[in-house]
């Protein structure tokens, strides 16, 4: 149902949910009320749905329904808030910007678009619905980065300390795929909250050891932020993950049982799914010079217009009847690179938003893209060189920020998302999920 619909059931007022709920059930069930928005039946079945179909495609077990429907309604909550949240600042996904992004998802992995839509069709959803998740992915993506990476501080002293420690470990360091049951506890748990966490803890554990799945337990019982994909963190480096996990993983092996383990956002139990050994190897660093001409659409500059006068520069500069360097001095919106003609220097394809950086990377040294939409606005991009070095050392700095950057971040958005939790109004409709106000 769309977010019209949506708002309308929410003005009618909760007396509407009680007094006329078979009125409701006529349009779409609501089965959780989430500070202005709502979250519908429809969701919460198709979420299941789709958990469904990728755990039989892996042969992963899953728990009993309820559990299943509680997990994925936890999901949507936060979702919504996160969408809510966004719509409040303004941010959004243009349709450009959708469509370069699942171009980019089907490059990646070397199908067309046709391909990629007949994968999505065999997973039990439209292509509708996988347009939205993804705008949703990148919208979110946006949201936490803005509000989160005002939070993290890292100072020069810790940037030596981890290029001292990716020195003194080498290449050879191996990566670990690690597993997560968090049991939640507010910041100042009473003594009967630690109590029984701590006893599901050791049930839980008790139930791992009998050889239980832990992919299955983590679905039903985590609080974390991977609950839905059996509590996996993927692949990562000691330097890349938590420090939670960094300091868990170091001493065990495969398929060991950790924990229970304390932090602030509750009880963890970990396990390692699998351990890789890396290659030591010589880092190849790839730096591009474009240049660009930018237009911010505005109420003067619309979406369209912008657009197509990028197409009619890009026209004008490939018949040679005009420049591009003094086409950006005349018309680019980004001061920095205008007054160099849109000149941006070298840099790491990475420095740049994702858009940006797809574009540049798949350009060909003196070829001219196609106009784009970035969250600064509209581009037209031309790669002047492209060059490879050595960077060995020369990155080891850049790395190490961005190991220190990734592991804050990854913890600060679950402080954030409780947070934002724990701020919101979120009615549980449905008495089979929950009872009441959270």
């Amino acid at each position: 149902m769309n977010k019209k619909c949506k708002k309308l059931l929410i003005a009618a007022g909760f007396g509407l949910l009680s007094t006329t709920s078979q009125a409701v059930e006529l349009l779409d069930k609501v089965v959780a009320v989430v500070d202005k928005d709502v979250v519908l039946e429809s969701q919460l079945s198709g979420l299941v749905g789709q958990v469904k179909n990728s755990a039989n495609a892996a042969g992963q077990l899953l728990p009993d329904e309820q559990a299943l429907r509680k997990q994925a309604l936890d999901r949507l909550i936060l979702e919504s808030l996160q969408l809510q949240m966004a719509e409040r600042l303004g941010l959004r996904i243009t349709d450009t910007q959708l469509e370069q992004a699942i171009a980019n998802m089907a490059r990646s992995e070397g199908k067309t678009p046709e391909q990629l839509r007949a994968g999505i069709k065999s997973q039990g959803i439209t292509y509708s619905q996988f347009r939205d998740q993804i705008r949703n992915e990148i919208l979110l993506s946006e949201l936490a980065r803005n509000q989160v990476r005002r939070r993290i501080n890292i100072s020069d002293q810790e940037v030596k300390q981890v290029v001292q420690m990716i020195k003194d470990q080498g290449q050879n360091q191996q990566r670990y795929q690690v597993g997560n049951i968090l049991l939640a506890l507010p910041a100042n748990p009473s003594t009967e909250q630690l109590r029984q966490a701590s006893s599901k803890a050791e049930t839980l554990i008790k139930q791992l050891k009998q050889g239980k799945d832990f992919r299955q337990l983590a679905i039903a019982n985590s609080a974390g932020p991977k609950a839905l994909e059996g509590g996996d963190w993927g692949m990562m480096g000691i330097n890349e993950m938590p420090s939670l996990f960094s300091e868990a993983v170091k001493n065990n092996r495969k398929s060991d049982i950790i924990g229970p383990i304390r932090s602030g956002a509750g009880l963890h139990i970990l396990t390692i799914f699998d351990v890789q050994g890396a290659t030591a190897q010589t880092v190849q660093a790839v730096e591009v010079r474009a240049r660009h001409i930018l237009l911010k659409p505005s109420i003067i500059m619309s979406e369209d217009k912008a657009q197509s006068m990028l197409a009619e520069f890009a026209r004008s500069i490939g018949a040679g009847t005009a420049n591009m360097a003094q086409l950006a001095e005349q018309y680019s919106e980004d001061p920095g690179s205008a007054i160099n003609g849109g000149d941006l220097g070298w840099s790491a394809p990475e420095m740049y938003v994702s858009s940006f950086r797809d574009t540049v990377t798949q350009l060909k040294v003196g070829e001219l893209s196609e106009p784009f939409r970035s969250e600064h606005g509209w581009h037209l991009v031309k790669l002047e060189d492209k060059r490879v070095t050595d960077a060995t050392e020369q990155a080891a700095e850049q790395r190490a920020y961005k190991l220190i950057f990734n592991r804050r971040f990854t913890e600060e958005v679950q402080t954030w998302l409780d947070e934002l939790k724990d701020e919101a109004y979120i009615r549980i409709v449905d008495t089979n999920l929950s009872n009441g106000d959270l």
